[in-house]
């Protein structure tokens, strides 16, 4: 009987391909010559890995011939495919929002009504459109959206915006965000029992790499005088790890901080008297 596999669609070039890849190779998932072939495997983990457009990734999960896949949040929403979203990635975050000529005064979605809105998002725009109570007309354009003000087709657009220098070198400015987008994993809604029990191991890896990008090891010195205090602001997984150096009258302390919290937490700490402050990276956080 052969072994259960997976298989994976991720994009084969594009802005979500080489972070795919990468947390593939995070996970201790080789992929062989992926970039020069549409279809890969790997020796370290039951999975196939296929190389398709981004746009067609919904598809091919929903159809069951990739049982999960690697895509922006924006396309499985404009698919409308029947698949499940099991987890967000965090890489690849961006904005589909509505622009407007830098001139124009917008003062909220019904400033869209009768207007002609460019994009490549029909799907998303007319439900954002009707769930507003906004008639407006939608042009759909495949690429280069942007333009569309500029030479009259459009009076707004909706389009992915991660710096927002796009817009501005045509003339547009950001007026509102429709979706909040990033990476996400998704599954077709009929994997069999076997196949699940690798998704979930699958995950599991994925979870320990996102952990471990979202904190930091640090080490610290600090006096004893001031230990309580300096514990007290260490949150920790449970709590920090102390032991004693051989100078006497201070100690070690080993914890682990969240990201979003770090700056804040490292300038408490050397109010309340910690030296010697080192940060390490974690490849893998299980917990």
């Amino acid at each position: 009987m052969d072994r259960a596999r997976l298989k994976i669609a991720i994009q084969k070039s594009g802005r979500l391909h080489e972070e795919s890849v990468r947390l593939l190779k995070d996970c201790g998932i080789e992929i062989k010559n992926g970039g020069n072939k549409l279809k890969t495997e790997s020796d370290s983990f039951p999975l196939e890995i296929y190389f398709l457009r981004d746009d067609d990734i919904p598809q091919y999960v929903e159809d069951a011939v990739a049982d999960i896949g690697i895509v922006g949040e924006n396309v499985v929403y404009e698919k409308n495919k029947s698949i499940e979203v099991v987890e967000k990635l965090g890489f690849g975050k961006c904005r589909l929002s509505i622009a407007v000529t830098r001139s124009e005064n917008y003062n909220g979605v019904g400033f869209l009504a009768g207007k002609k809105i460019a994009t490549s998002y029909p799907g998303i725009v007319g439900k954002f459109l009707k769930d507003n109570n906004v008639n407006a007309e939608i042009h759909e354009i495949s690429g280069s959206v942007e333009i569309a003000p500029g030479i009259g087709l459009a009076d707004a657009i909706v389009d992915l915006v991660s710096s927002g220098s796009t817009l501005f070198a045509n003339g547009l400015k950001e007026a509102d965000t429709i979706l909040n987008s990033q990476a996400v994993l998704v599954k077709n809604n009929g994997i069999s029992p076997a196949q699940n029990t690798l998704l979930q191991k699958l995950l599991f890896r994925i979870r320990a790499v996102k952990k471990a990008k979202n904190n930091k090891y640090v080490l610290l010195n600090a006096p004893n005088e001031n230990l309580k205090t300096i514990i007290s602001l260490l949150p920790g997984m449970k709590s920090p790890t102390v032991l004693p150096l051989a100078e006497p009258g201070w100690s070690s302390v080993h914890s682990v901080l969240s990201e979003n919290e770090f700056w804040e937490i490292i300038e408490k700490l050397k109010d309340a008297g910690a030296q010697g402050i080192l940060v390490v990276p974690i490849e893998k956080m299980i917990v």
